[in-house]
């Protein structure tokens, strides 16, 4: 299945959420007691979209603290361009979005100890969280960060991920932060691609997972505690 190109047309359905909150009684956020293995698998899939998290994926507008040891002018504050790149001395545009801090650092150890510093001990924090941007991990061709610009559905996000990988089957988890509370809604892609179902369209920070047979175990475990489809389901 490939949802590229002109396979995205629009659903007839529209789900649509304001202020953090769902208009339409089919996706109500209601409360689900998971176990301690759930809420572990629900950080697992949502640690590159968590502030603070080792595996934070920088995106577009965020601000970088690189730090250079012993070398004070090349320690700055950048920020991510909406290319998802920063402008570094002696390198110029260095490609960061969809990259951890860690990979960062490596990179920009890398490029500089390759031409002008011997074993350069590169530090990379991130300062602040600015990004408008959403994370399409699992079954798909390109996962990664994609910034979001306007009004973003969940069809049109797997687009921005290059469309579906030979691996993946029809369900898809969409995980949602509103102010610290996390939720999360399982959806299928066969009924949103018939009409049957609505293409919910996504917020700022939304975490796409789609299933496929490298995740499917976890996967399967995790939807097991979802009581329905369609609908988001605060995680408590």
């Amino acid at each position: 299945m490939n949802l590229a190109g002109g396979a995205l047309a629009p659903s007839p359905a529209t789900a649509g959420f304001a202020d953090g909150a769902p208009s339409t009684p089919s996706a109500t956020i209601k409360p689900a007691s998971l176990s301690g293995e759930g809420r572990k698998l629900a950080e697992t899939f949502t640690a590159s979209a968590t502030q603070g998290s080792a595996s934070y994926k920088i995106g577009p507008l965020d601000v970088l603290d690189v730090s250079v040891f012993k070398v004070p002018d090349l320690s700055k504050q950048l920020q991510v361009s909406e290319q998802g790149t920063i402008n570094v001395a002696l390198l110029g545009d260095v490609p960061v979005a969809g990259k951890t801090a860690r990979d960062v650092e490596r990179e920009l150890a890398k490029q500089w100890g390759r031409k002008y510093l011997q074993n350069p001990q590169v530090t990379v924090g991130i300062k602040e969280y600015n990004s408008q941007r959403l994370t399409v991990e699992g079954a798909v061709k390109k996962a990664g960060v994609y910034p979001m610009v306007g009004s973003v559905s969940m069809l049109q996000s797997i687009a921005m991920a290059q469309g579906l990988d030979p691996t993946a089957d029809t369900a898809v988890l969409v995980f949602r932060d509103n102010g610290g509370k996390r939720s999360v809604a399982r959806f299928d892609l066969a009924e949103i691609r018939s009409g049957a179902s609505a293409d919910p369209q996504l917020q700022p920070g939304d975490v796409v997972v789609v299933n496929s047979s490298a995740i499917k175990e976890m996967f399967n475990n995790f939807v097991r505690v979802l009581p329905m489809t369609n609908a988001f389901i605060g995680l408590i």
